[in-house]
């Protein structure tokens, strides 16, 4: 079999008109098949993730939130807040509307492929929010605030984990907080004070009131979903291919990057005291699964470890220009 796959590279490369011939190794062949089976595996759970999440957020919707006119934060609270004001505007058409500008901006800040699967994402929302009859569960305020806000943040939070978003706030604070002094938390803070204080003027006191309490649900269930990552995540990576790990944050992510010399201690294999690269870098909770993806392609041994950072402040926290 080894052969037979040598000629065939052997007869590809003569085609392509390749003068020195260089055979593939039988480790090189397994490491590129298992890279294409980890890369479909990565693409079906990211579609599982993000179909899961809207489904789930569409049941918080048309199942708690909306026949008893509750609003939640964010954009989706934009959008519920003029949809109970106008019922003329579908929610459907409301939430893709609203949630355009920060796709756009997301398609410069994080990244192409993040956008497109945001748009995917959330034109499966108001499709689903549009056709699927979900039914309405209770009628009681404390429980519509409550679990409407759960559901609506597992979808959200099913939907990062896919590497896509259904509500482009996030997107939003991230932007203004390296242009400002406010935080990514302080900036969402700031925004659904606004969103709040507008559905007391509109609505009522109590639906506002309500309305924190279903933020303040849904805002809990998404750490809960995304264990617990924060706006900024640290990540320190150890592992011998150190090298082409961080060509990837540099090149691929765009990403800042510090390098540490060091030894290796105890572990697996025992006591090692050979030298070793130290990687850390700082990237945003939406980047976390495409990052940790990278490393387990290039090195699935690589030891790594996450802690959350609230802010930062110097360094290239902000992503440069990829070339």
């Amino acid at each position: 079999m080894a052969n037979f796959l040598d000629v065939l590279w052997e007869k590809a490369r003569i085609v392509l008109g390749k003068t020195e011939f260089q055979p593939v190794s039988r480790y090189q062949r397994a490491k590129h098949s298992w890279r294409v089976q980890r890369t479909v595996r990565d693409y079906i759970r990211s579609v599982a993730f993000v179909f899961v999440g809207v489904l789930t957020a569409g049941f918080g919707l048309k199942g708690f939130l909306m026949p008893n006119n509750f609003i939640d934060g964010g954009v989706t609270g934009i959008s519920l807040l003029v949809n109970n004001i106008n019922t003329e505007f579908p929610l459907a058409v409301l939430i893709i509307i609203f949630n355009l500008p920060f796709i756009l901006l997301g398609w410069h800040q994080i990244s192409k492929g993040f956008s497109i699967k945001s748009v995917v994402a959330i034109s499966l929302l108001a499709l689903a929010v549009a056709f699927i009859p979900y039914p309405t569960v209770t009628d009681d305020k404390l429980l519509v605030a409550v679990f409407g806000g759960f559901f609506l943040g597992a979808g959200i939070g099913f939907s990062i984990r896919g590497g896509a978003v259904i509500d482009g706030t996030e997107i939003l604070a991230i932007f203004m907080s390296r242009r400002q002094s406010l935080s990514v938390g302080d900036f969402i803070l700031v925004f659904n004070i606004l969103i709040f204080s507008a559905a007391a003027y509109l609505l009522s006191v109590e639906i506002a009131m309500y309305a924190m309490l279903t933020y303040l649900s849904a805002s809990k269930t998404v750490d809960f979903i995304l264990e617990g990552v924060e706006e900024f995540t640290g990540v320190t990576i150890i592992s011998p291919h150190s090298e082409e790990i961080a060509d990837f944050i540099k090149q691929q992510m765009g990403r800042g990057l510090t390098i540490y010399s060091g030894k290796r201690g105890f572990g697996k294999r025992g006591d090692n005291l050979t030298s070793t690269d130290i990687l850390f870098t700082v990237v945003t909770r939406l980047e976390i699964s495409r990052l940790t993806n990278a490393i387990e392609k290039i090195d699935p041994n690589a030891f790594i470890v996450m802690q959350s950072i609230r802010d930062t402040r110097g360094g290239m926290v902000k992503k440069r220009p990829l070339k």
